[in-house]
């Protein structure tokens, strides 16, 4: 029993509660495929991109969301959602098993500055097992364009990264690249969930080749895939079609990286500070009493990362 069936849901939401909207759609797709074991949605899927509905931690929109897991018996990540903490906002995607209990919450390590303001970092990994099937890690949006936070959950083990997006900007293609090259490299699924609305879905779930496993449209997309854990280990031990042993040789290689030895790099130091970039006429400052989180998916040329 090494296989892991996964719903990834691309749902067509709008910024507000869309919890009785997730609750219909998960019901639904456990109804029609009761074999799955664990349903996926994309980034800010519950609330939308702006921080000014983030959630207290552990609060009613937890709970809700443990009610569904609990009441469909699936593995649940719905996504995220901003995350009021000890006086912090996060952007954090809860792990719910089926019992309905929260077994982790992993907090985005690169919220997308500097568009995603008023968002602190998280500084933990997260791995889980699920029984019978194998090791998953989470990660967030463009946390994927850093490959060390890809390399990490797999140095943790994990043989299938679920990864919430929220996108609707032009690099959209750009990300698929990633999503392929991140499987590649890591030797591991990789389920890439986008929405659609506030997003311009094209999900795609990628194998330890690189391989597209499924790649969906723009709109609503209900995304049933199950992944065999066994070709995971298989790849990881032979190569891809017994091609390169990436993971081996990571492992038996240099283990010195000057980027990683704490110095400061002066190509980098040089291109200046982390800030949006402005036009010719640029336009006056926002009210910062208006609530809105300050983030590309408050207009329509944006996305979130």
């Amino acid at each position: 029993m090494s296989h892991l069936a996964v719903a990834g849901l691309q749902l067509d939401l709008q910024a507000g509660d869309n919890l009785d909207q997730i609750a219909d759609e998960v019901a639904a797709v456990k109804r029609r495929m009761p074999w799955i074991d664990m349903v996926l949605l994309g980034e800010l899927a519950c609330f939308g991109p702006s921080v000014a509905a983030a959630q207290p931690s552990s609060g009613a929109a937890e709970r809700r969301l443990q009610q569904i897991a609990r009441d469909n018996g699936v593995w649940f990540v719905p996504g995220s959602i901003f995350e009021m903490r000890d006086g912090r906002v996060f952007n954090t995607a809860p792990v719910i098993d089926p019992s309905g209990a929260v077994i982790a919450r992993y907090r985005k390590a690169y919220p997308f500055r500097p568009y995603e303001t008023g968002v602190d970092d998280g500084t933990e990994w997260v791995v889980f097992d699920v029984p019978g099937a194998g090791r998953v890690g989470v990660s967030i949006c463009y946390d994927m364009w850093f490959p060390e936070t890809t390399r990490t959950l797999a140095w943790m083990g994990a043989e299938v990264i679920l990864h919430p997006t929220m996108t609707n900007t032009v690099d959209r293609d750009v990300e698929l690249a990633i999503a392929r090259a991140s499987a590649a490299q890591n030797q591991c699924y990789f389920v890439d969930v986008n929405v659609a609305g506030l997003g311009n879905g094209r999900s795609i779930v990628c194998g330890p080749g690189g391989e597209v496993v499924y790649e969906a449209g723009t709109g609503r997309d209900i995304i049933v895939v199950e992944l065999d854990l066994a070709y995971v280990r298989r790849v990881r031990e032979r190569g891809w079609h017994g091609l390169g042993q990436t993971l081996k040789s990571f492992r038996d290689g240099p283990r010195s990286f000057p980027p990683y030895e704490g110095g400061r790099s002066a190509a980098l130091d040089a291109l200046g500070p982390l800030a949006k970039p402005m036009g010719r006429n640029p336009a006056p400052a926002a009210d910062p009493s208006d609530g809105e989180h300050d983030n590309k998916t408050s207009f329509i040329a944006g996305g979130e990362k």
